[in-house]
């Protein structure tokens, strides 16, 4: 029989219920009940086996798409901004002819400053434990990320043509605290939106999806509204700081939803301890070895996108003067709009459609290396060197349906291989092998950038 008296029941507790307004309320709790057990609301709810409350309004799944929008905002602004870096912070007339060579390669390198912290830590995040307060680490992430971005638009105020140089490194070194800071951001997200159902992290994936095209938009309208492109840069920048204030408000506005609550109890009453010799047995090795196949699908599709996007794909340049794309937005719309709504739409198309299985994805991911070439036979001219190699592809409406393809098939095949990847694990491993996907299609990123300082070299 069950022994009623050893089991203390919620309601003589003699206190009342603790009540605070931060998002990392679980860390604030008394010692009595921050073993798990979740609040008295909580858990009388999950022992009663009562329904959960709704998401009125999709409020909660609104907060976190939009802070999907907000974990790439910083990397999207920075890529976008392609035309103030080049042909204005290190453009002809504004530089002294010497320091031409940080225009060259200005993408690439802003690719490697970008994704090297992002692959130090999400390797580093498989095999050592990151605690924390969960408030902030995103509290702070935030504000830092807004410090940089002010920064930035100081940077675009002040006059550099004079020290190219020490502009350049300041941006690299922005850069870089910019991703460390997002790297933590956008795993403590990720980690917060485990605890509700699955389609709250769609919600953060949709943010993400949508990111690219809000920051591509956002360019395009203030190179329409302002003729400067300092000012236009300005106004820029402020609209991400704009986006974070956005995210660091609702932020502290998910305690005060029921429906985030009741999950966030959920999932503390379904917490297990486990101790630091249970960590130590969780066999790494075998899982990789696994789930090695749609790892490497996961690897080489972000490794052929990033091999050309942005850095190649955005030195394209318009072959036929009278096509429909006006010479001042042709890198906007061809590539990185092209890019990011064509990634969103495949990433979607993997809702209802599933082709190829886990089996034969490898097939059109490796045939998508076609791509490399095809966009170096393109008009690819980059900054400030002078392509040797003929141009082989001068239609503009053929170079345009191959940016469709390769986007489309990159958001595509990758959603797949993220999907597949926890399958291929028992279920206690799908958390690990999770974050091996994660680790490699950062490592793919990066391996993509490295490659891609080779694309001047090869039309020389």
């Amino acid at each position: 029989m069950r022994d009623t008296k050893s089991e203390k029941s919620p309601f003589i507790s003699g206190q009342p219920a603790p009540v605070t307004l931060n998002p990392s309320w679980e860390s604030k709790l008394p010692p009595h009940d921050s073993n798990g057990k979740g609040s008295l609301a909580g858990s009388v709810i999950a022992k009663l086996g009562l329904p959960a409350p709704k998401d009125k309004y999709l409020i909660v799944f609104f907060i976190f798409m939009l802070h999907g929008l907000g974990t790439l905002m910083p990397w999207n602004m920075f890529i976008t901004a392609k035309s103030y870096f080049e042909d204005f912070k290190f453009g002809a007339n504004n530089t002294v002819p010497t320091e031409m060579n940080y225009r060259t390669n200005f993408m690439q390198n802003m690719g490697f400053a970008s994704q090297i912290p992002n692959v130090l830590f999400n390797w580093l995040n498989i095999f050592v434990n990151f605690g924390g307060d969960l408030t902030h680490r995103i509290v702070y992430s935030i504000i830092i990320e807004m410090v940089i971005l002010v920064v930035t638009i100081v940077l675009a105020m002040v006059d550099s043509s004079e020290w190219p140089g020490l502009f350049f490194w300041i941006t690299m070194v922005c850069i870089v605290l910019l991703n460390i800071c997002n790297g933590i951001y956008q795993n403590t997200i990720y980690g917060i939106v485990a605890s509700l159902p699955i389609k709250y992290t769609g919600a953060v994936v949709l943010g993400s999806n949508i990111c690219g095209c809000f920051t591509t938009v956002m360019s395009i309208l203030c190179a329409m509204i302002f003729d400067s492109k300092r000012t236009a840069a300005i106004y820029y920048f402020v609209a991400a700081i704009l986006v974070l204030l956005a995210c660091f408000d609702s932020y502290f506005a998910l305690p005060l939803n029921k429906f985030f609550r009741h999950y966030e109890t959920i999932s503390q009453n379904s917490e297990k301890k486990t101790d630091s010799k249970q960590q130590l047995n969780v066999p790494y090795w075998a899982i990789f070895k696994k789930a090695s196949p749609q790892l490497f699908n996961i690897f080489f599709t972000f490794f052929v996108s990033l091999s050309v996007f942005p850095a190649i794909q955005s030195s394209i340049h318009r072959s036929d003067p009278d096509f429909i794309v006006s010479n001042n937005y042709y890198v906007l719309i061809t590539c990185f709009l092209t890019f990011n709504v064509c990634a969103m739409l495949g990433s979607l198309t993997t809702s209802w459609v599933k082709w190829p299985g886990p089996k034969f994805l490898w097939v059109p991911v490796v045939l998508r290396v076609v791509f490399i070439p095809l966009f170096v036979f393109c008009n690819y001219a980059p900054p400030d060197t002078t392509r040797s190699l003929a141009v082989y592809i001068d239609n503009d409406w053929i170079y345009w349906g191959i940016g469709i393809l390769m986007a489309y098939s990159s958001g595509y095949l990758s959603s797949l291989g993220m999907m597949y990847a926890p399958q291929t694990v028992h279920t206690k491993y799908q958390t690990t092998a999770g974050m091996y996907a994660a680790a490699m299609l950062i490592t793919g990123i990066f391996s993509g950038v490295m490659f891609s300082y080779l694309g001047p070299w090869l039309v020389v």
